[in-house]
């Protein structure tokens, strides 16, 4: 049954009909934090998400300390339709381990993937593309500049994918290589101010005897253009591994297509207690479509004018409208 529903899952992102879009002019990045966003990054967009972390991992029970070292990435494109999103999500830590039980003390070594899995992602429901069609209330400062009851609608998007965990892993709860499901149901509100709150909810390895259930809520505030924080919590329950873990951190945006950030992972638990320090780096390759010139020509093929028909972009769609002056909107359903 469960292996059922994961596939309706994955045939309901490529099945349901293209209404929504998804690109922005700057950078849709899910760094520094853990969570996915709702939006993709956009049709023909390849984006590249980078991180290295530092760390001590120590576990009073087994009485041992480990210093880690990890990196974690995200391979995105936004394939088909501007809403679905492709993408290939991982983290791989090494661990240098010492062991000390008042008796026997040595060093051993742990490395493999803590997350390896592929999927796709396409966004259900987007209540901002409405409003953006509709523009700014011209008759209400009130209505464009306070909080509304609306704005506690979110975007929903559903992530289904697999995990790929590898053999002797010490870090998943299989000895062999298994595959099993991943699902995330994710929302995302975007208030006035700069805050943008995202909630996931990921059902994980439901397959295997160690299913895993968790829950990631994560706060981002932009403080100008290029400079945003965010704080992050991230609770995890199995009987493999259970966790409260909170990150807070900061990014910078270079540019359009670039952005650099910092973060920190912190736990409550001292079976490990867990210390991170990261830094990581996402860069798109926008691919999505340029501006373009058309040429008319009359009967006898001499060009009489030219028009340029632009690639209109607002914050979640795009359009192409001829540059005439008249109401870009106008014939949209």
């Amino acid at each position: 049954m469960i292996t059922r529903l994961w596939l309706s899952l994955c045939i309901l992102l490529i099945s349901v009909p293209t209404v929504l879009g998804q690109y922005t002019e700057t950078i849709n990045s899910n760094r520094p934090g853990n969570s996915q966003g709702a939006f993709a990054v956009g049709k023909n967009v390849l984006q590249l998400e980078l991180g290295l972390g530092l760390g001590q991992e120590n576990h009073d029970l087994l009485n041992t300390e480990a210093s880690a070292f990890s990196i974690d990435y995200a391979v995105r494109y936004g394939l088909l339709k501007e809403r679905l999103e492709i993408n290939a999500i991982g983290n791989y830590q090494r661990n240098e381990v010492t062991f000390n039980d008042g008796f026997v003390t040595g060093n051993f070594t742990q490395a493999n993937f803590r997350l390896n899995s592929v999927g796709a992602k396409y966004l259900l429901y987007d209540p901002y593309r409405k409003r953006d069609l509709e523009g700014p209330n011209l008759y209400s400062w009130k209505a464009n500049n306070t909080f509304q009851w609306r704005d506690l609608i979110p975007a929903v998007s559903v992530y289904a994918g697999a995990n790929f965990d590898f053999e002797d892993n010490p870090f998943t709860p299989e000895d062999e290589l298994t595959i099993s499901p991943r699902v995330v149901i994710i929302t995302q509100n975007n208030f006035l101010g700069g805050w943008v709150f995202v909630t996931n909810i990921i059902v994980d390895r439901v397959t295997t005897e160690f299913p895993s259930y968790s829950y990631i809520l994560t706060l981002t505030h932009a403080f100008s253009e290029k400079f945003s924080a965010f704080v992050e919590n991230e609770g995890i329950k199995s009987d493999f591994y259970a966790d409260q873990l909170f990150r807070g951190g900061a990014a910078y945006l270079f540019n359009k297509d670039f952005q650099l950030d910092a973060s920190v992972l912190l736990n409550w638990k001292d079976t490990p207690t867990r210390t991170f320090f990261r830094i990581g780096a996402s860069y798109r390759f926008d691919m999505h479509g340029e501006d373009e010139y058309i040429e008319e020509t009359g009967p006898d093929g001499e060009p009489i004018n030219k028009k340029k028909k632009k690639k209109k972009r607002n914050r979640r769609d795009d359009v192409d409208v001829e540059d005439d002056g008249g109401n870009p909107f106008e014939d949209r359903p």
